[in-house]
């Protein structure tokens, strides 16, 4: 989709824009996301430095724009699939990531949006990993 098309699109469809702690790398995405989820896998809370990610799924026509500069590492997920993540390089936060089993599909972290009326996860991937005092509620579908 050509930037003109995106942008046309953008104004007439809710953009909302995630950023890193800095400010320095910006994610815009239109529309409202297919999913939310968290997940408490071992990898996921490395990459987030705390119990659980929390993250937005997008389709990739929904990315407005990316903007600041930014680099990506990937890994291995418990699935065997690699994810690619994508960080500022000057305060480190995660800001989105795409990956092997999210085929056309951008992961946003959440976080990011500072919006207190984002919409909770409707699932927590790898229960069995989460930390004790984590109760995600009996709205979350638990997946192991």
């Amino acid at each position: 989709m050509d930037s003109a098309t995106t942008m046309e699109r953008a104004a007439k469809i809710k953009t909302r824009t995630a950023r890193c702690g800095c400010g320095g790398l910006a994610i815009t995405v239109a529309g409202e996301p297919r999913s939310v989820y968290a997940c408490a896998c071992l990898e996921c809370q490395r990459a987030t430095g705390t119990a659980f990610s929390y993250r937005a799924v997008f389709a990739d026509d929904a990315v407005v724009s990316v903007e600041g500069e930014r680099r990506t590492w990937q890994r291995t997920g418990d699935a065997g699939r690699w994810v690619e993540q994508t960080f500022c390089p000057s305060c480190g936060a995660l800001v989105f990531m795409t990956g092997e089993g999210l085929p056309g599909a951008v992961s946003v972290s959440v976080g990011g949006f500072t919006d207190p009326d984002f919409a909770p996860p409707s699932t927590l991937h790898r229960a069995r990993r989460k930390h004790r005092w984590f109760d995600p509620g009996p709205q979350t579908r638990i997946s192991e």
